[in-house]
């Protein structure tokens, strides 16, 4: 079974691979991208003015046969100029801003959005074996990081690329001897660049990996925290999550660290070649081959040159990180679904409920097999319960009805039809689950039983509610069927979420239904309740029950007992009785402990 392991095996991916499957999901805003690259075009030859109006503002005051007036008439007629065009520069910078972050957010959206259904897709085995946080991470984190490189990223690297450009242009103009002084520190430059890129890499996927610990680890305990505080371990989780803490901080501390080294690397290149300007400009300039404006000029754009160097490197730290909550995605979306619907699949738009297991064998992992040669047949309408010891198979059998998981042999058919050609969503539609551990939405009671479905009209939400008995306790609160649900319906008891969820399948009107152990821990009173409302569901369609209170299917109409994997006995409740098998010895041991 796969598992996204957020610090071993993860799968990585050439940085031309990534940028291309990131280029893919700006297509349908490339032309926003577009006027940015002209837009930052306009912005990159604005910032050179100042240097080049400096050199020649320099030049002009050191003429001696212009007039006073003359040289500050030309002096305010260049600096309103300038300051003209600066304020027309902030506004196309102001449009562009908005340009890229509207194109980034529809990026993003995208996205976020697909990696959903892609894990709305995945099998429960795959979702089970991955820690809720770090889907989390992906769906959150790694996709605002994404962002980053959309809306900043890209146009920052393009904006300092065409600095380099068009300042390495104006100084060739000015002086190609000094340019090639320069140009001899470029190797270096670029060798510390890709060592650079390389470690950097590598470092961020594991910050990456370890914030994904953290968030893991903080959504298992933060939904554990009542066992936590019951148990008194809130010592022992704290120094787990410091553990955690600790990887996330030193593994940080090693990506500034990288980062550190990079970019004073950079500034003394940087100081270099400042001092070769200076040395050989003026040598120069006292030989005659240089004019002292240019010089001025020269040394202005070389401090340019480097600046977007530095710049760089900044931009390489939030490129690499980008890159790495791009790998992080890509493994997500990469990931096969275990289970598909066939290219025959059928759509049904009823089921009678014949199920039918023939030799039907499935193990979790490799050959421990938890079902072994099952075989029997449900006739539609019929209650059927399964019995037997934890761990018997009894929850697996359920499980493959509905297709959580797939059988390695046999076959299971329903109505005749084998389940694997039947789509899954048209499969589930008609079949409804009742589970121990029910799970509650924030919102209303209203907005639980509808699934925030509005096709249901009021009148039917109470009617299902009266039907399964909830009506009882929901009547009596404030608000009643508007009545505010916390997270996992906190605020209601074990009972209550119980006929809710009962009242959440009636609702939706299924033909098959499955209840898995609906009436444990249930107290006394909510059960007579629940089971008068068992009596009335059985009516509805063909009913599965899983349950350890052997009350609660004495009235089924053929019990299934599994032990270890078989059925060793079938039959209704006196039958088994009368074979004094296992079921009468289950029967008799809760007779003696008073939980019939």
């Amino acid at each position: 079974m796969e598992r996204f392991d957020d610090n071993k095996n993860i799968k990585t991916y050439k940085d031309r691979t990534i940028m291309q499957r990131l280029l893919y999901y700006a297509r349908p805003v490339m032309w926003n991208f577009i006027i940015s690259l002209l837009l930052t075009a306009i912005l990159v030859a604005v910032d050179l003015l100042p240097a080049f109006l400096e050199g020649e503002l320099i030049g002009m005051l050191g003429q001696e046969d212009l007039s006073n007036n003359y040289k500050m008439s030309f002096t305010f007629i260049i600096l309103g100029g300038y300051t003209l065009v600066i304020v027309v520069a902030a506004l196309l910078n102001y449009y562009n801003t908005m340009l890229l972050q509207k194109a980034g957010q529809r990026i993003v959206y995208n996205i976020r959005r697909e990696v959903f259904v892609k894990i709305e897709g995945l099998s429960i085995a795959q979702i089970n074996k991955t820690p809720v946080g770090k889907l989390v991470t992906r769906v959150t984190s790694d996709v605002n990081m994404v962002n980053e490189l959309y809306t900043n990223v890209i146009v920052n690297l393009i904006r300092y690329v065409l600095t380099i450009v068009f300042v390495l242009i104006m100084m060739l103009i000015i002086s190609p001897l000094l340019t090639a002084y320069i140009l001899c520190v470029m190797p270096f430059l670029i060798v510390i660049t890709i060592i650079f890129n390389k470690v950097s890499r590598r470092q961020y996927r594991r910050v990456r990996g370890c914030v994904s610990n953290v968030n893991a680890f903080l959504s298992e305990n933060l939904s554990g925290m009542k066992i936590t505080q019951i148990f008194n371990q809130e010592p022992k989780k704290k120094e787990e999550f410091s553990q955690r803490n600790v990887d996330l901080k030193k593994n940080s501390i090693k990506e500034v660290l990288i980062f550190g080294v990079f970019r004073p690397t950079i500034y003394v290149l940087y100081v270099i070649c400042h001092i070769i300007v200076l040395y050989n400009g003026f040598n120069m300039v006292i030989a005659g081959t240089l004019l002292d404006k240019d010089l001025v000029k020269f040394y202005q754009y070389n401090g340019q040159f480097f600046n977007p160097m530095q710049q760089l490197a900044e931009q390489f730290n939030q490129l690499q990180s980008a890159f790495a909550s791009a790998e992080r995605i890509f493994e997500i979306l990469d990931t096969e679904t275990e289970i598909l619907d066939t290219e025959d699949a059928i759509e049904l738009d009823h089921l009678d409920g014949r199920i039918v297991f023939d030799h039907v064998w499935f193990a979790y992992n490799a050959e421990n097999w938890i079902l072994k040669d099952v075989s029997f047949s449900i006739e539609p309408k019929q209650t059927v319960a399964f019995v037997g010891a934890t761990g018997a198979g009894k929850t697996t059998i359920l499980a493959l009805i509905v297709r959580n998981y797939e059988i390695q042999k046999g076959q299971i058919t329903i109505d005749g039809i084998d389940v694997k050609k039947i789509k899954i969503e048209s499969l589930r539609k008609h079949i409804g689950q009742m589970l121990q551990d029910v799970f509650l939405f924030s919102g209303s009671i209203k907005s639980n039983i509808t699934m925030r479905d509005d096709s249901y009209s009021m009148q039917e939400v109470v009617e299902a509610c009266k039907y399964v008995n909830a009506s009882h306790f929901i009547e009596k609160l404030d608000k009643t069927y508007d009545y505010e649900v916390l997270e996992r319906g906190a605020n209601f008891s074990s009972g209550e979420r119980q006929l809710l969820s009962f009242a959440r399948t009636i609702l939706h009107k299924p033909n098959i239904m499955i209840l898995d152990e609906a009436t444990a821990n249930i107290d006394t009173e909510t059960e007579v309740l629940i089971q008068d409302s068992l009596e009335k569901m059985m009516n509805v369609g063909t009913m599965l029950i899983v349950a350890h209170r052997l009350s609660t299917v004495q009235h089924a109409d053929n019990i299934i007992v599994l032990h270890k994997g078989k059925i060793v006995e079938m039959g209704n409740h006196q039958e088994l009785l009368a074979k004094k098998g296992l079921y009468f010895n289950l029967y008799e041991l809760q007779y003696k402990h008073g939980d019939r």
